[in-house]
């Protein structure tokens, strides 16, 4: 039942300037908890050399917190609809902020990887939030803009996390990237308190044999295809995805029988362009975060970059496609999404491809940024459009579901990029000659010259993957159908212009 609100302390204005404050102080949270998803790869050797451990260790400060981050998403998205999205994102940072401070001043590997744990919980627990509140306050005219905005920071998120752990490694230590959380993290509070506004509830009651089948399902899934690479893909690792999709089946299955509320309304995807964008978050998430691997490998192994000046050749796409997603956001509003979203995918085919050709010992910087600074024009035409559609139909009742949905996804999509390149990497270093051998001179500083070009022909092969996944999300867009609130303006205005010309 709805018209139960969080509590009090924020306004509940709705007005045009309290939505977008509300919108910028979620995207400052909804920024920091995408960058620690991939600022710690920077880390890593430094982490490694700090704990004297093994690379098996170090390995898990990531996967600890992926794993933490995507497993919950279902039903942390629910519980905003029950306690309030404000309540639960605010409940998040808390502890996501808390467990940064905990990571920086942890003694040893094992206690970083606990306290990651606590820390990708307090990023699903605020992830949801951000889309049911844009879903919520902003009209379905509007909707793109203020989406226009969340994928500029997903976007510039996703890229600027190297950059920054780059530079926090090289200058303060690897604690840094953990510390910086922490004023980050107050202040986004205490905007989020001042602005974000407290939204009618709904009376839920929780799914509790969902949550079960749902968090089973999706820990043996993603921790399965996180540890394959491991255990080389073994019988086990086999049994455990296994194990997960069966559970996730049941989980379906469940959803579709129960007589009490469903953790996930399958009316969700009785809605074609919520199942489309769910495809085409899926590939992105994928190709996005699977293609930095062969290339910052590439860029530090071939080249002799630094942690910093690899994640410098990225700034063209992490600047454009800040700059341009606003704007693509207010072009949502108005035109249809699948010319935007399919331009976006197709641009990103392109610039995917076009790099891997380039990726050589010998070409030089220009020939490399140009299509890394059209793959950020290509991102801005992407991440808006999805969101927007995605949520574009979606009831109040149901905005905390659909975004636990969408999240999860993306999560799902990105973990899955991230190891099927790690094997398809070793395999081509492999089919390259290079074997374990060429793998180890990835520590060195300088590879030698007889090993960068298979190296790097083994690097713009691994490429292709992504690449073909993002046609996927091609075809998705490709299907997208007009929204509503599109499709009635045209229908105003046409009937408009109609008694205009009666007269």
């Amino acid at each position: 039942m709805s018209g139960v609100t969080e509590g009090s302390g924020a306004a509940t204005s709705e007005g045009t300037g309290g939505q977008w404050a509300a919108l910028a102080a979620l995207c400052l949270g909804f920024f920091m908890i995408l960058v620690d998803s991939t600022i710690v790869a920077v880390a890593n050797p430094a982490i490694l050399r700090a704990f004297e451990t093994d690379i098996d260790s170090v390995v898990w400060v990531t996967s600890a917190y992926l794993l933490a981050y995507a497993v919950p998403l279902l039903v942390t998205g629910r519980l905003g609809d029950r306690f309030g999205p404000r309540r639960m994102y605010l409940s998040g940072l808390v502890v996501f902020t808390g467990a940064s401070l905990w990571c920086g001043m942890s003694s040893t590997v094992e206690m970083l990887i606990v306290a990651r744990v606590f820390q990708g919980f307090g990023a699903a627990m605020m992830s949801p939030q951000t889309m049911t509140v844009i879903t919520r306050i902003f009209p379905p005219d509007r909707r793109g803009s203020a989406m226009g905005l969340w994928g500029a920071v997903a976007g510039i998120a996703t890229l600027a996390g190297p950059l920054a752990g780059g530079v926090l490694v090289d200058t303060l230590g690897w604690e840094w990237i953990f510390f910086v959380n922490v004023p980050v993290g107050i202040v986004g509070f205490l905007l989020a308190v001042r602005y974000v506004p407290v939204l009618p509830t709904h009376a839920h009651r929780l799914d509790i044999p969902g949550v079960i089948l749902s968090g089973l399902g999706l820990f043996c899934l993603v921790f399965g295809i996180q540890e394959a690479n491991s255990y080389d893909w073994s019988a086990r690792v086999w049994l455990l995805i296994g194990a997960g999709i069966a559970l996730l089946v049941a989980f379906v299955r469940y959803q579709a029988v129960t007589r009490g509320e469903a953790l996930v309304p399958l009316v969700l995807f009785r809605d074609r362009n919520f199942c489309l964008a769910n495809v085409g978050i899926a590939s992105i998430g994928f190709a996005i975060t699977s293609v930095m691997l062969p290339f910052m490998f590439y860029a530090q192994a071939v080249r002799g970059l630094s942690p910093t000046g690899a994640a410098v050749l990225m700034i063209p796409m992490a600047v454009l496609s800040g700059v341009l997603a606003p704007g693509v956001g207010r072009l949502v509003d108005r035109v249809h999404p699948r010319v935007i979203a399919s331009g976006g995918f197709a641009l990103l085919t392109i610039a995917f491809a076009w790099l891997s050709l380039v990726m050589t010992p010998d070409t030089s910087t220009l020939q490399l940024l140009l299509p890394i600074g059209l793959m950020g024009v290509a991102s801005a035409a992407i991440w808006s459009p999805l969101s927007a559609t995605a949520t574009n139909h979606l009831s109040r009742g149901l905005a905390g579901a659909g975004s636990g949905v969408y999240n999860t996804t993306r999560q799902v999509g990105a973990v899955l990029g991230s190891a099927a390149l790690g094997s398809l990497m070793a395999a081509r270093l492999s089919a390259n000659g290079l074997g374990s051998g060429g793998a180890s001179e990835m520590d060195a500083l300088e590879m030698p010259v007889s090993l960068r070009e298979p190296f790097a022909a083994a690097m713009a092969q691994s490429m292709w993957l992504p690449t073909a996944v993002l046609l996927v999300g091609l075809v998705a867009s490709l299907a997208f159908e007009r929204p509503r609130s599109q499709r009635l303006r045209r229908e105003a205005g046409a009937q408009t212009a109609a008694e205009s010309a009666a007269l």
